[in-house]
């Protein structure tokens, strides 16, 4: 008797395993097409790539320059490179691959973009505080700190030269102070040494060539990271590492044009400067794999 019931307690027990197992079996497949149909839903549609944006080399820097937050072209194959963290400048030539010299300029901090003046090197932190490092070759350079009303806030991520005018151009990522209709570039004046009140170039963030961005919030709808200058044609240029594009302004900010970027080339453009000739080029946080700079060939 003991026999038999030991036997049917077996079957009992085998007969509910068996169940459980096709309970699970079945409810995978349930989970992941819930799964897929939440990700067909947050799925976004690729924007195709500018054809007018030709890579045509790159160079990956050091690991030091993986946050390489802004480059500006000294000459002889040679960049000066900040990068996000820290107030030193690194000299790299894109020749020998290496870092030829480093320039300490200031304490830790958020650190956004680079700009040369003859041998004078400006450099803009993101609360709107410029570093002027005079004579970068000399070995022990002069320092001086400039504060700004711009503020951590308005989040500026771009600086450069603007050479016909005599001063610096300072674009902003984050918040316009006065209004909500435009993202405007600041100029600091380098004879007076002043950032002036008013946006020299004001952005409409209604602008048609924004509509693609198709942001719920209007400061998003361009989101500068960079302002470059072309030594030639005077186009002012402006990059967008979020979404990672080019925008082309005409002297008014009404956008030009606008270029989508490859985001598996451009995974996080940072930084922009053109040489003498009008060669391009970017560099690209790296984040997880190695920063780089890029020369571009760009159809105007």
């Amino acid at each position: 008797m003991k026999y038999i019931l030991a036997n049917i307690w077996i079957l009992i027990f085998a007969f509910a395993m068996a169940s459980c197992d096709s309970a699970k079996a079945d409810y995978p497949a349930q989970d992941d097409s819930k799964k897929e149909g939440k990700k067909k839903k947050k799925a976004k549609i690729e924007e195709t790539a500018s054809s007018k944006v030709e890579v045509v080399k790159k160079w990956n820097v050091p690991a030091i320059l993986t946050e390489v937050s802004g480059i500006a072209y000294l000459g002889k194959n040679q960049f000066t490179c900040v990068q996000d963290e820290a107030g030193v400048i690194f000299i790299y030539n894109t020749t020998t691959r290496k870092i030829e010299r480093q320039i300490t300029f200031g304490a830790a901090g958020d650190y956004e973009g680079i700009a040369l003046v003859g041998k004078t090197a400006y450099v803009v932190r993101s609360e709107g505080k410029i570093f002027e490092i005079k004579d970068i070759h000399a070995s022990t350079p002069q320092v001086t700190t400039y504060t700004t009303p711009l503020t951590a806030k308005n989040n500026v991520e771009g600086i450069t030269y603007d050479a016909r005018h005599n001063r610096l151009l300072l674009a902003i990522k984050g918040k316009e102070t006065n209004s909500e209709s435009y993202k405007g570039i600041y100029a600091f004046d380098l004879k007076t040494k002043k950032l002036l009140p008013n946006p020299v170039v004001k952005i409409s963030l209604n602008d048609p060539q924004l509509a693609a961005t198709n942001s719920k919030k209007p400061d998003k709808a361009i989101q500068p990271s960079e302002i470059a200058i072309h030594p030639k044609t005077g186009a002012i240029l402006v990059t967008e590492a979020t979404n990672p594009q080019i925008f082309i302004l005409e002297p008014s900010g009404k956008i030009k044009a606008r270029y989508k970027l490859n985001s598996s080339e451009f995974k996080q453009p940072e930084g922009m400067t053109f040489s003498p000739e009008g060669e391009l080029f970017i560099s690209n946080e790296g984040n997880k794999q190695a920063g780089n700079i890029t020369q571009v060939r760009l159809t105007l």
